[in-house]
């Protein structure tokens, strides 16, 4: 069965580059990233993590956690970490879980759950769906997913977007519009009626349509 927005986040137990975590526990009251590889030492994914550990501070600013998975054994994770730090110039200082199982690929369904084997003698090709984002709220439940192809790298600047949105919008009764930056104008929840949005949004709002109501960002 595949994983839906709002769905706890499964937990699990897993070694990593930074010893065993309890993934909830690791989690605690932040947010958490956790991104997929389909291999150690593939090109577009040295990029990924290597543009992670360059912007990791924006991340830790907004409260949330890093974590990286790879299909392999910690011993190869910290090879490559090696690796990144040379041609990205940026030092991975989060945890890459070590998915040798496959556990943790099977469990949050990149790969099918009666897959034999262990990570030995797969191939990049082999895990390509094993490349996915999931943003996990405080709360222990997912908030975005995203899976791509191979072939392309990921716009982690993106994810860094949307979790100001999502921060955002769980603070306050709004919505965010199509490209919205933070700092851009931002929409009145529909859930919200007009008479409670006189007191939430007191300055007022520009209102094209009677469903489009537009206000300066709150906070």
């Amino acid at each position: 069965m595949s994983l839906r927005i709002n769905d706890v986040a499964p937990n699990f137990t897993a070694e990593t580059t930074q010893g065993p975590i309890d993934f909830h526990q690791w989690i605690g009251d932040k947010w958490a990233i956790l991104f997929s590889h389909p291999k150690d030492f593939t090109p577009v994914c040295t990029t990924e993590l290597g543009y992670m550990a360059k912007i990791e501070p924006e991340f830790t600013k907004r409260g949330a956690k890093l974590i990286g998975l790879s299909v392999d054994p910690s011993e190869a994770h910290g090879r490559w970490l090696a690796d990144i730090e040379e041609t990205q110039g940026s030092k991975v200082n989060y945890p890459i879980i070590a998915d040798h199982d496959l556990k943790v690929a099977k469990l949050y369904n990149m790969l099918p759950a009666e897959e034999p084997g262990t990570s030995e003698g797969r191939t990049a090709a082999t895990n390509q769906t094993v490349r996915s984002v999931f943003v996990v709220g405080p709360d222990k439940k997912i908030k975005l997913t995203l899976t791509y192809p191979m072939t392309t790298g990921r716009n982690f600047d993106e994810i860094l977007r949307v979790l100001d949105s999502m921060q955002l919008t769980a603070r306050h009764k709004v919505a965010t519009p199509v490209n919205w930056k933070h700092g851009d104008d931002v929409i009145i929840a529909g859930s919200v009626s007009d008479d409670d949005a006189k007191t939430l949004f007191p300055c007022g709002w520009k209102s094209p349509k009677p469903y489009l109501r537009i206000v300066k960002q709150p906070g």
